[in-house]
């Protein structure tokens, strides 16, 4: 008899993107020799040339506690040997809550437990940047990227759901926001791929019913239902009522619609990366004319990038401020400087438009 459904779809999930890391770890110039079936798998085979194994690449799973993580975890514990793969665990104490340290060292032994090493724990202090919830999110994956830093970690699993990806794809509507955060969150993300979120096709409630099978403890963090957070209100009033006056299928089409989304966002990017040097004089400057011509859609992204390379931080560049930038090529009648975020500033001069700091 098989695994539990929930358990077999959430092995599979993460066992489908251990394979495209391994695949991954192993692309290299030189041909590898074809192995037979009963020869060493490809993480342990001796390197041609040196006759020496390679290492092992380590994966490290992102573990708050909470079913989504814990069920990643799990996953992950079952299919990293099988194939050659070192399995490691991190968990982030935030300390925005009493005893949340207890509850990080219960995190760290649970997944011990699982056979997981190494396994971190790490304190961070979350500022006000941005508002809590960004703050903490920060924080958290400022910890994440010197935890794989320090290990030499290949990618660490993030717990995301479907129901995640669905919230953030309204929070992104809601704020007025382009194409990009319609799309939601990528499947593979961070510098150089690090950050993979195996569950993005799976529900909440399939990582719940797998913890629930295999008596995973689990810990339901008291901020997901507090009505202070705006996650945790469409949570828990805003997708429910969405349900209710459009039927069953909203986090799933939401789900849909940032695939979709992404897929158009990534075809403009790569449309503004191939015209961005062609709207640009021999000193590098922006041409107003130029611009004007382009699709909107695509002069946005280039003046959006033009804003970030000049400093502007990419978290507090709101679609406002690309579209006052904007202004200055469509409604230019002589007006001021437009102040960005990073103290950027964007002017009109001469035909050109100068984005710098100061």
């Amino acid at each position: 008899m098989g695994p539990h459904p929930a358990v077999a779809a959430i092995r599979l999930a993460v066992r489908r993107v251990l394979h495209d890391l391994l695949t991954e770890h192993h692309r290299a110039p030189a041909a590898v020799p074809h192995a037979s079936p009963h020869e060493h798998p490809p993480s342990s085979r001796p390197h041609a040339s040196t006759g020496v194994p390679p290492t092992p690449p380590l994966v490290l799973v992102a573990c708050s506690g909470g079913a989504d993580s814990m069920a990643l975890a799990s996953a992950l514990a079952f299919e990293a040997p099988k194939l050659g793969i070192r399995a490691g665990g991190v968990t982030v104490d935030h300390g925005l809550q009493t005893g949340s340290d207890l509850r990080a060292a219960e995190v760290v032994q649970r997944l011990r437990e699982l056979g997981l090493d190494p396994v971190d724990s790490v304190t961070v202090t979350v500022g006000r940047a941005g508002g809590p919830e960004a703050a903490a999110r920060d924080a958290r994956y400022t910890a994440l990227d010197t935890a794989a830093e320090r290990h030499g970690a290949t990618a660490v699993l993030l717990g995301h759901t479907r129901d995640d990806q669905a919230e953030t794809v309204l929070l992104g509507l809601a704020r007025g926001s382009g194409i990009r955060s319609l799309s939601g969150m990528a499947a593979v993300s961070g510098a150089g791929g690090r950050y993979r979120r195996p569950f993005l096709e799976l529900d909440r409630q399939t990582a719940r019913k797998a913890c629930m099978v295999q008596s995973l403890p689990v810990w339901d963090d008291p901020h997901n239902a507090d009505p202070a957070y705006t996650r945790s209100r469409l949570r828990h009033e805003g997708l429910p009522a969405l349900e209710k006056a459009l039927g069953k299928g909203v986090v799933e089409a939401l789900a849909r619609t940032a695939r979709l989304s992404r897929d158009d966002a990534d075809a403009l990017d790569s449309w503004a990366g191939q015209a961005e040097p062609t709207v640009r004089d021999a000193a590098g400057l922006l041409e107003c004319a130029k611009l004007y011509a382009l699709p909107p859609a695509v002069r946005r992204r280039i003046l959006r990038r033009a804003a970030i390379a000049a400093g502007a931080p990419a978290g507090s560049l709101f679609a406002r401020h690309i579209e006052e930038v904007d202004r200055l090529i469509t409604g230019w009648r002589g007006q001021g400087a437009i102040n960005l975020p990073g103290k950027v500033v964007a002017r009109r001069q001469g035909g050109r438009l100068v984005i710098r700091q100061g």
